[in-house]
This record gives C-alpha cells, sequence and structure tokens, in this order.
C-alpha cells in the first residue's frame, strides 16, 4: 500500500490499521505461490521513492535525449541500458491523461530510440533467425515486418520485438527491454551460420494516433498512405535516410520511422517531424501504456520475463504447430502445449484482463500490486500493468492470477495505494474480462486468432 494518510469520512468504517496493514506494505508476500519460478517476482509494495535518477556516462543517452529534454522530458526509465523520457506533460497540468488524449485525438512523436536495432546480415540470415525466433522466419518477404518471439531452452520469453526484414539477406530486431545482442551472438559462437550479428546506428521515433498517415503523408509523400500494416518502406524525412514501419505500441494508427546514421542525423529528422506536425497538432509525448495496456499489447519485464512461458500470457499462437525447422525452445514449448491440452499447465498462474475499481489510476505503478480472492483473504497474484480508461470510465489492468481463478467474469479484489482506494486500507473489486479492452485500428495477429485456442498458432 501506499503511504497517503488520506482520511476518507465516507469509509472509516472499513478503514485497516495501519499496524495491521504494515505486513503487506515492507515485507515479501509468501501467500502468492511462485514455485515454478527460479527468481520470484518481488512483490513488497514500497510505494514511491524520493529517489532521483542519476544521469551518468554509465547509461546510453540516445540521439534524442537532448531533444526529448528540450520538450520537456521531466521523467525516465532505464531501458535496454538506455536513458527512456517516460513524462512530458507535469503532473499539476493534467500529466499523461494529457498526452493520451494528444494520442488518441491528434498524433504524436515518440522518443524511442531504445528499441536498440540489431542486425542479422549474410548468406544464413533467414535459416539463422528462424532457429532463433518460434515463428517461421522465411514467412516474411523482404520490407515486412513481423511481430515475434525469441524464447530459451526452457520455453521463457526472452524479448518480443518487432522483426524487420530489410532484404532477403538482412533482419533487423527491433528490441523490448532485454539485450538481446549478446544472446544472438552467444548463440552463433556454437553453430556458425555464416551471418553478422551487430547493432547499428539506427534509432527510431513512433508517430502515433488518427492524424499519423496524413503526417507521414506531408513528410514522404503519398506513398506513404499505401504501407500496410507491418509494411516497410525506404524513404527520406528531412533529407535523411529512413525506414517506416507501420507498427507502434498503441492500438491506434500509427508508424514507426527507423533513421539511419541516427547519431549524425537525429536533430535534421526530429525537427523536420516537429515541424510538419504542427498543423496536425502533433505533441511529443512518453509511450502510452494507458493505450497499449487497452489494446492488450505486452511490455516485457512488466507483463513477462524470462521465466514465462507463451501460453501464460496470450502468446500461444506464436508457438507454431506447422513449422517443422528447429528452432531454440521448440521441445520445450511443445511440451508446454501438450500439457495445457491435458489439463495439466506447468505453471500455477496466467495472465488475464481485468476491470477494477477505486479512483482513476492517473500514472506508472511503481510496485506489482497485489491481488487477493476476496476482501478478507491473502493475497494470491499480482497485478502487473494498471491505468485508467477514459474511454470505458473504468480502471483496466493485466495481472497475473492463480490457473483455476483466470475464467472470465471471475470476482477478484485488488490492494491499491491509498491514493486509489475507494476506501483507506481497504482492497477494491475487480472482474476478470476478455483482452484487448478496445479494438484496434489494424488488429493483432492475438486479436483475430481470440477463441480459437492453443491449436491456432500460426
Amino acid at each position: 500500500m501506499g503511504d497517503s494518510h488520506r482520511q476518507d469520512t465516507a469509509g472509516v468504517g472499513l478503514q485497516i490499521p495501519r499496524e495491521l496493514r504494515e505486513p503487506m506494505m515492507n515485507k515479501n508476500v509468501p501467500s502468492v505461490d511462485q514455485s515454478n519460478r527460479t527468481v520470484p517476482i518481488n512483490l513488497r509494495q514500497s510505494g514511491p521513492t524520493p529517489v532521483e535518477m542519476l544521469i551518468d556516462t554509465r547509461v546510453r543517452k540516445s540521439p534524442y535525449w537532448e531533444l526529448s529534454h528540450q520538450e520537456g522530458c521531466w521523467k525516465a526509465s532505464i531501458y535496454n541500458r538506455m536513458y527512456h523520457p517516460r513524462g512530458y506533460v507535469k503532473p499539476e497540468d493534467g500529466g499523461m491523461m494529457v498526452e493520451y488524449d494528444a494520442l488518441v485525438n491528434h498524433v504524436t512523436l515518440w522518443n524511442v530510440a531504445v528499441e536498440r536495432q540489431i542486425q542479422v546480415k549474410g548468406p544464413d540470415a533467414e535459416a539463422f533467425v528462424n532457429f532463433v525466433i518460434t515463428r517461421d522466419a522465411a514467412k516474411i518477404p523482404p520490407m515486412r515486418a513481423r511481430y515475434v518471439i525469441l524464447c530459451n531452452e526452457d520455453g521463457g520469453i526472452l524479448n518480443d520485438p518487432v522483426l524487420l526484414r530489410i532484404a532477403e539477406d538482412e533482419f533487423w530486431f527491433s528490441l523490448s527491454d532485454s539485450d538481446l545482442m549478446l544472446w544472438l551472438q552467444g548463440v552463433n559462437v556454437g553453430h556458425r551460420f555464416d551471418v553478422e550479428i551487430k547493432e547499428i546506428d539506427v534509432a527510431p521515433v513512433q508517430i502515433q494516433g488518427p492524424k499519423s498517415e496524413d503526417l507521414l503523408v506531408d513528410l514522404v509523400g503519398p506513398a506513404a498512405a499505401e504501407i500496410p500494416s507491418y509494411g516497410l518502406m525506404a524513404s527520406a524525412v528531412g533529407g535523411c535516410e529512413v525506414i517506416i514501419s507501420q507498427t507502434g505500441f498503441t492500438g491506434e494508427k500509427g508508424y514507426e520511422i527507423y533513421l539511419r546514421d541516427a547519431t549524425l542525423y537525429a536533430e535534421q529528422m526530429w525537427n523536420a517531424v516537429v515541424e510538419a506536425g504542427k498543423k496536425h497538432n502533433l505533441m511529443v509525448v512518453a509511450p502510452a501504456h494507458h493505450r497499449r495496456i487497452a489494446a492488450g499489447i505486452l511490455s516485457w519485464g512488466q507483463d513477462m520475463d524470462a521465466e514465462t512461458l507463451p501460453f501464460q500470457v496470450n502468446l500461444g499462437y506464436q508457438v507454431p504447430r506447422k513449422k517443422t525447422a528447429d528452432y531454440i525452445g521448440k521441445q520445450a514449448l511443445e511440451a508446454a502445449r501438450d500439457a495445457i491440452n491435458a489439463d495439466k499447465p506447468p505453471y500455477t498462474h496466467t495472465l488475464v484482463g481485468m476491470k477494477m475499481d477505486g479512483r482513476p489510476i492517473d500514472d506508472y505503478a511503481p510496485d506489482f500490486w497485489l491481488i487477493a480472492p476476496d476482501a478478507e483473504s491473502e493475497p494470491f497474484g499480482y497485478v502487473t500493468s494498471p491505468w485508467y480508461s477514459p474511454e470505458l470510465g473504468v480502471n483496466i489492468a493485466m495481472g497475473f492470477v492463480p490457473v483455476h481463478r483466470a475464467e472470465l467474469s471471475t470476482e477478484l479484489w485488488v490492494h491499491l495505494p491509498d491514493k486509489y482506494s475507494d476506501f483507506v486500507g481497504t482492497p477494491v473489486r475487480a472482474e476478470v474480462v476478455e483482452m484487448p479492452f478496445r479494438p484496434s485500428v489494424n488488429p493483432n495477429q492475438r486479436e483475430r486468432l481470440k477463441g480459437y485456442g492453443l491449436d491456432a498458432a500460426v
């Protein structure tokens, strides 16, 4: 629980004395079964901590870091060992919900250079990529992209990048938050595919929102309107060489612009986008986790990690039955699917969508908030990604609950911090619901296959 001492006179009779809440505030939570994990999730409820981030040379600044600072970035985290802008509008000015409004009604520019680009290039590029991803790389034509996962030998998810096929012999892994380059290079030490694996000086930005297509057409011409979902186009923005994809970390219409030689040309390309965006009410904002949650888009390290199987987090479609080629984790994943089909899942918890009562959650959660089966019982699960949905008028979240409590309409109780609780010290009611919470402009494969079960993998 949080440190707030807010008193709510309407709920005085329901308040729990602080001394009774203390064990939940600063201790780990053994009532949540994590027996299938080697390193348990830290469920101590520490709340906001008054710690200032140290900006130094040990963590990389992206080519857009100073530009983000000029646009008002005041809050950041670390992602892929790089500083990552996470807030521009101050709370007293409306905070993240102002940024959200710009996303869903206009167009926004995001500094996402933390999506570091790992290039695999050479005669064996397709064979190598096919060995490290679960999906079939041979089915990805040049100048197309796919959302993919890479797993370890136990089937745990190591990364869930967007994979761009630039040419027959060249792929880019646009990374989520785990250091994949060392893994890829290490895999090839033993297998000796004829490829070169390295990070390249390519830094992406995202333009997201309903006016993103109009902005992109202004930047590169009418051909931009013809880019299909997960399609690629080589072009120039502000005279700078780029690859453009119709992808993004939201369910809104959006694109990513991958700037080549980014260290040299970051300001030139960024300023061209900002200038062209003025007539479209462009705002520079942080990645909109409130919208990606509504779309059911996962965040590595938050909703999954290297000890999570794809089947636990609605990614079973990423484990194909028809892929004949071997890949890392194939044996473990096929065994896990067989166990699930036999009603013996090899894990204790699974990810669900929830609608929750309480006051609007308007900022990032500092902890994995706890989930209980009822208002009086010990916690048995935890929230991974919560936010408030203005369109639905309710708090929404993803979270892990025991497998036997994952059915739709199951009632749950969530221990929110005091600032979001209806009554101080009292959990709020929640209900398991379908994801995504809102449809996406371009439904992803998970949305299209919803309801088809484990065997719908492609």
